[in-house]
């Protein structure tokens, strides 16, 4: 570390801070723990600081209820560790696409006083790393009032739109900490392995992949072994991508944007996943209102796009971001990919849901729950795949898609499905 670095403590830097304030906190493994941590401690001196970010990790410290009237939290995206926050009426959340989320910067509709970020400590030119979460962070760092930055040696050097010269940082507090983690892997079962199968076979060689967060990628990606000359352009990715690469499937050849280069947002795993981006040219890290914009996702041919889903009703509206009332994540960038891989040459949008809940909930439903939220329009949706098989829902009509998704749902739920189906349409005949 250059001895001429000044570094100041948290609290000095936060100081800055003031009633009334709008700050961006970043997200995902850079969640700046320590500054949240001091943060918290002001508590009693301020009020009404708004909270503004995507997904935080970890212990967060601002989200507790004897802080709420020190620190309104308003989510763009509603991860856990503000959930019950939000939930509760600690918080609030606001519906947007993450493509467009850097514009409410940019306008003024959301202008930052103060950007919060996590760095890598700056490379002999003075250039810091945003690593692995470049997302939204890189327009909040650009068009905030004041930028703090908290710098640790944990923090991969990644490549693309993370690089920040330390002359735009306001204060720089230092914290060798660890980088927050998640295993998706260890949550996969065979449901979600036989789903992978099933989009295995749908993704051709040469396709370029988006996939969503959670189980269901991880197990598309392990079915992808045998598959060649696949590329990515992607929101996020976690640690399935690393046996591909390595095993030459991932190799981005055939891109007609960015070839040679997995495209991506953000990338949350393991350690393991931070030192494989670390300094590696193999990947660039960009603002997400390019990575996610349709019509840049469609430049790239046979874009096969892969996302999750809370519930499905028969008609093909997808419900992704909430259960109910209850407001479980965000909008985030499903509908990006969906409309930019169903423009894309050859592209395939895909909803990938378990036919059940865990405890055994139908996730394929007559209707959505009172309240839910529609992310994805039935107008939207071409595949869905569950553990029992592949519905295409492009091009038919409301009785074909009932019968389609009532094929792929539990067996058990099939005859109630059928039923409500009779009730709505008053036929049953998938032709007429």
């Amino acid at each position: 570390m250059n001895p001429a670095i000044q570094f100041v403590s948290a609290e000095e830097a936060l100081s800055v801070i003031q009633s009334g304030h709008r700050v961006y906190i970043h997200g995902s493994a850079c969640t700046p723990t320590h500054l949240l941590r001091h943060l918290a401690a002001r508590k009693n001196e301020l009020r009404k600081v708004e909270l503004v970010f995507i997904s935080l990790y970890g212990e967060v410290f601002v989200d507790h209820p004897d802080c709420a009237d020190s620190f309104h939290i308003n989510a763009m995206f509603v991860s856990t560790p503000v959930r019950q926050a939000v939930n509760e009426g600690h918080g609030d959340y606001i519906p947007v696409f993450l493509s467009e989320i850097p514009e409410l910067f940019k306008q003024g509709i959301l202008p930052i006083d103060v950007a919060l970020v996590q760095v890598s400590p700056p490379d002999k030119h003075g250039y810091c790393s945003l690593g692995t979460s470049v997302d939204i962070a890189r327009a909040a760092v650009n068009t905030a009032r004041f930028v703090i930055a908290q710098v640790n040696p944990q923090v991969p050097r990644t490549h693309g739109d993370s690089l920040i010269h330390l002359t735009r940082f306001h204060q720089l507090v230092y914290c060798d900490e660890p980088l927050h983690t998640m295993n998706f892997g260890e949550k996969v079962t065979e449901r979600e392995e036989q789903i992978g199968r099933h989009i295995a076979n749908l993704i051709e060689d040469r396709s370029t992949l988006q996939m969503g967060i959670g189980a269901i990628p991880d197990a598309v990606l392990s079915s992808l072994g045998n598959h060649k000359d696949l590329g990515v352009h992607t929101e996020m990715f976690s640690d399935g991508i690393i046996p591909l690469f390595e095993n030459d499937v991932i190799n981005n050849r055939y891109k007609a944007i960015h070839p040679n280069k997995t495209v991506a947002g953000f990338a949350l795993g393991s350690r393991v996943l931070y030192d494989y981006v670390d300094d590696n040219p193999a990947f660039a890290f960009l603002d997400i209102d390019y990575v996610n914009e349709p019509g840049v996702i469609r430049r790239n041919p046979k874009v096969v796009a892969i996302n999750s889903a809370v519930e499905v009703d028969l008609t093909g509206q997808v419900c992704a971001d909430s259960i109910g009332t209850y407001q479980f994540s965000g909008v985030g960038g499903q509908m990006d990919f969906m409309r930019g891989a169903a423009l894309s040459q050859g592209g395939k949008p895909i909803i990938a849901l378990t036919s059940r809940t865990g405890k055994g909930i139908p996730r394929i439903v007559p209707f959505l729950k009172q309240g839910a939220g529609v992310v994805t329009t039935r107008a939207h949706v071409h595949y869905v795949v569950t553990e029992y098989g592949v519905a295409y829902l492009f091009g038919k009509n409301l009785r074909q898609r009932a019968r389609a998704l009532i094929e792929i749902a539990h067996p058990d739920d099939r005859e109630m499905l059928e039923r409500s189906c009779r009730e709505r349409f008053h036929l049953f005949d998938p032709l007429s």
